[in-house]
């Protein structure tokens, strides 16, 4: 057996954020026919945050979720849990798609990140927050010019980042892959996701939200003055509709123009002994991204597991539960990436290995689809940065559906659309190569690198 075989060979192909006894019990799901005045289909974060906005705003709201599975079983219990302020995927990726808004998006993130902050800590949530900081490392000297520019971009906007080079990045993580570093220090950190999701929903238990985990919505009927949602057992009616489901992307036929459900795969280790984390440093435990063109991304948990992730597949049909990656075999290449990051850690095995659903858009960033007149709206296309910013996406998609005309409904995130994707068969066959040509463009290049920049000139920033 290869080195990274026999540290998989006992992997639990399941989440380890969700492998607690702390598990909160599932909701009821729903029988019969009720109203509403507000419907949210879906559970994960978007949902969840939606649903406390709401409620706070008006207690007298009688607000409904209704979740397929079971809160956090999605997307939000199955991510790397690195918290950002950004609510554009970065700010590099901001000025790429709305230059002209970036100031307002800077401000309205800080706000979100805030008051998500605010309502964590309000409810006494226990999601295993640290506040280390974000960090982003070039494994290339060639990334080092990109980084410096993000360095300067982000001290152009005022955040306490600090640029570190080879032998202060290795001071802070001990790799050898790491060539210099930026170091973004306030208001970013990690969260255990999973932990989170459970805290919003009891919060929003407490406010006095009505929630039905295991029924799946079936059908869409309008109305006229609202929209009829069934589920397997019952119906809901209400005036209102919030699409909060993402990479699923239920609600209208024409959302999935717009979006691709990915998949990004995560390995866990088990938890490092105090001799095994000295060998790597990592004391101020920030979260970190690295500058491969298929990046990964890696954080320590509350007991001092290495989580690593990052590499992204794709099945045909957007599948979003596939059965590919439920084999050990998948975890491979990924789990080679972590003992090339950290080759002194050779002893160390994974506990567990996952992949989970990422609702992938040109603009890399929330958008919103309205539909049925106004009277449902889609909110998602996070690809992969929903953490914190899928509050900020609630709170606009709560915004349009009440019309209330905040100036954020008139940027460009919120009024237009990110370009459309290529619908199956054509969908498959592009991501195919796409995903071989970004596993290999960084050592291979060749027919890699032009594959990659056409696809850069379609819209997608890889």
């Amino acid at each position: 057996m290869t080195l990274t075989q026999k540290a998989l060979a006992h992997a639990t192909l399941y989440p380890l954020w969700l492998d607690n006894p702390a598990a909160p019990d599932t909701c009821p799901h729903l029988v019969g026919a009720r109203e509403a005045d507000l419907l949210i289909v879906g559970g994960g974060f978007t949902g969840l945050w939606a649903a406390i906005i709401a409620k706070q705003r008006n207690p007298q709201r009688e607000v409904v979720i209704i979740e397929a599975g079971k809160v956090a079983h999605g997307a939000s219990g199955r991510p790397g849990g690195i918290v950002s302020t950004s609510v554009m995927h970065g700010l590099v990726n901001a000025e790429r798609v709305f230059p002209k808004d970036i100031e307002m998006l800077e401000k309205l993130g800080i706000d979100n990140l805030d008051s998500w902050r605010e309502t964590i800590e309000s409810f006494g949530i226990d999601a295993d927050l640290e506040w280390g900081g974000e960090m982003t490392v070039a494994v290339r000297k060639d990334d080092l010019p990109e980084l410096r520019r993000e360095h300067q971009l982000h001290m152009g906007h005022g955040h306490d980042v600090a640029w570190l080079d080879k032998a202060e990045v290795q001071a802070e993580v001990a790799s050898p892959l790491f060539e210099a570093g930026i170091w973004s220090k306030e208001r970013t950190g990690t969260v255990q996701p999973a932990k989170l999701a459970w805290g919003l929903k009891a919060a929003a238990l407490s406010l006095g939200v009505t929630i039905y985990e295991h029924t799946p919505m079936e059908e869409v009927e309008d109305l006229g003055s609202k929209l009829r949602i069934r589920t397997h057992d019952g119906l809901v009616t209400a005036p209102k509709v919030l699409f909060a489901t993402n990479a699923w992307c239920a609600g209208h036929k024409k959302i999935k123009n717009y979006v691709v459900a990915m998949r990004d795969r995560v390995i866990a280790t088990e938890p490092l002994s105090d001799e095994q984390l000295s060998r790597i440093g990592w004391t101020h435990r920030q979260g970190i991204y690295d500058t491969r063109t298929q990046l990964n991304y890696m954080r320590l948990t509350r007991d001092n597991r290495i989580v690593y992730g990052g590499r992204i597949g794709y099945y045909y049909g957007d599948k979003t539960d596939p059965e590919g990656d439920r084999q050990i075999a998948v975890y491979d290449r990924l789990a080679g990436y972590f003992f090339k990051t950290f080759p002194q850690l050779e002893d160390v095995k994974f506990s567990h290995a996952w992949s989970g659903p990422i609702d992938l858009t040109t603009r890399l960033a929330v958008h919103f689809q309205p539909y049925y007149g106004g009277k449902g709206v889609y909110a998602g296309g996070y690809s992969g940065f929903g953490v914190t910013a899928s509050r900020f996406g609630a709170r606009l998609g709560i915004e349009m559906l009440d019309d209330t005309g905040v100036p954020e409904l008139e940027l460009g995130l919120a009024n237009s659309l990110p370009r459309p994707i290529p619908r199956e068969p054509l969908r498959w066959p592009g991501a195919a190569i796409t995903m071989r040509a970004l596993d290999e463009v960084d050592d291979k290049g060749g027919w890699r690198r032009a594959w990659v920049k056409m696809v850069h000139a379609m819209g997608f920033p890889l």
